[in-house]
């Protein structure tokens, strides 16, 4: 009698068990759609994008995959460096809900302190007066800001009409290959003496732009007989056809880059051309004479291999300084979860991110600049045997 009502028991127990475990499941669910939906629901830009998780997984190390795997076959395991710890499972869902690295404190401050992230970057190659406060800046104004459709000075203008003409007498004659791609993810950002505004925040103009300075590095390569291929689609109209945010420009001009690459198998060197917001002390230098808006490397670090294009970059920067002292502010490694730290770099081993002045330097001064540019990057490709001269 006692066996029978024990085995009653059990087996109400079990079927107590299922039952909850069947809720649990139905809950579960239940939950997952709900959370779904919500990440679906929100309006564009403001939802879960796969921009974030790729973020989020570029913090995983290798070695977490190891010790995960390692949980099923000890083989794995082997692999591992003397000391290494499994990865705490509560850090990583803690991280993924609040992108906040709880070994990181930098990750906290960066992101509640206006301008701390910028301390994030490291100088590679400090140039004059290059320190952790002078670090470039990237602006990033509300996007009715930067389409807004403000006034430029006549001057200015005039000297879009000047640059078109003299744009349609310039060839590439590297063979009949265009072998440097210019774009500008940033492109409607502008130089206030260009403008009629003096509001730093306000230093955007849909056609009196960093575009320009591009425009004027193409045809001063070209005229040393390297092909060149600027892009001339709008980025940041692209980001608001998309219902994108700013801090989603290299992610428009990325499908750019990769259409290019796509079309022209010739392209070598990737530049993606930007100007800072720093003080005009910072970004302008004298020599001869005359007045140059500095020149800024940026390499990002959050992709492999990024050393090529670091090496690019200082040897370019390198040659500023033996040809122009002064003109170059160094080389900047940016990687980490408070910065974008790929730049589309990742898609060649020559690409560099460079900033062209700031916003307090005229278009005379960055286009001097990029004749320097143009004079040093022939130098450099020339010399390093890329391409046979002749």
């Amino acid at each position: 009698m006692k066996r029978n009502q024990f085995r009653s028991f059990t087996v109400s127990i079990n079927r107590t068990s299922l039952k909850k475990l069947i809720v649990m499941t139905i809950i579960g669910m239940m939950a997952l759609f709900i959370f779904t939906g919500m990440l679906t629901s929100f309006e564009p830009g403001y939802g879960l994008a796969s921009n974030q998780v790729h973020e989020w997984a570029n913090g995983i190390k290798g070695e977490d995959f190891l010790h995960v795997m390692g949980m099923e076959n000890k083989l794995f395991t082997r692999a591992l460096p003397e000391g290494s710890e499994p990865p705490s499972l509560s850090n990583i869902a803690f991280q993924v809900a609040t992108s906040i690295n709880p070994d990181d404190p930098r990750s906290l401050l960066g992101r509640e302190l206006p301008g701390f992230a910028l301390y994030d970057g490291q100088i590679i190659v400090a140039g004059d007066g290059m320190d952790y406060t002078t670090l470039p800046v990237e602006s990033a104004p509300p996007m009715d800001v930067i389409m807004a459709e403000r006034e430029a000075t006549k001057e200015s203008l005039a000297k879009l009409d000047e640059m078109e003409k003299e744009a349609k007498q310039s060839e590439g004659t590297t063979n009949g290959r265009k072998v440097v791609h210019i774009i500008h993810s940033h492109n409607t950002e502008s130089y206030l003496p260009e403008l009629e505004t003096n509001v730093p925040n306000e230093a955007f103009h849909r056609q009196i732009n960093i575009t320009l300075v591009g425009e004027k590095l193409a045809q001063e390569l070209e005229k040393r007989g390297i092909g060149v291929e600027v892009e001339e689609r709008d980025v940041q109209a692209n980001l608001v056809d998309r219902g994108w945010q700013y801090n989603q420009s290299y992610d428009a001009s990325r499908a750019f880059v990769k259409e290019a690459m796509e079309n022209n198998s010739d392209l070598e060197f990737f530049f993606d051309l930007h100007r800072d917001t720093i003080p005009r002390e910072k970004t302008t230098v004298t020599i001869n004479g005359e007045e140059y808006a500095r020149t800024v490397f940026v390499i990002g670090g959050n992709y492999e291999n990024y050393e090529h294009n670091m090496q690019l970059a200082k040897e370019l920067h390198t040659l500023l300084e033996k040809n122009y002292p002064g003109l170059s502010r160094g080389v900047i490694f940016k990687d980490g979860r408070l910065t974008n730290g790929k730049f589309n770099q990742d898609l060649s081993k020559n690409s560099v991110l460079i900033e062209m002045g700031g916003i307090y330097n005229s278009l005379e001064e960055t286009n001097r600049s990029a004749e320097v540019m143009a004079e040093v990057f022939s130098e450099y490709y020339f010399n390093s045997g890329a391409v046979d001269a002749e």
